[in-house]
């Protein structure tokens, strides 16, 4: 199994969901379409988010003024 230290601690789709004020589908469903990146482990395919990309998916949408369509 891979160190936590090694690919730094991942969140949630609950987790994330929460920081970006979303239903947890809203962020599975931008995930689906490629908006925010996710990486899928165990069986099942969960989903799990690193906090680097969530602050580079911010930076984003804030450069883009928060238009989504942009984004």
């Amino acid at each position: 199994m891979v160190s936590e230290n090694l690919v730094g601690p991942m969140l949630t789709v609950r987790e994330v969901a929460r920081l970006l004020h979303v239903h947890p589908n809203t962020l599975r469903r931008w995930s689906n379409r490629g908006r925010i990146r996710t990486h899928r482990i165990t069986p099942r395919d969960d989903r799990r988010f690193k906090r680097e990309e969530i602050t580079r998916f911010l930076a984003e949408l804030n450069a883009h003024r928060g238009n989504w369509r942009e984004a």
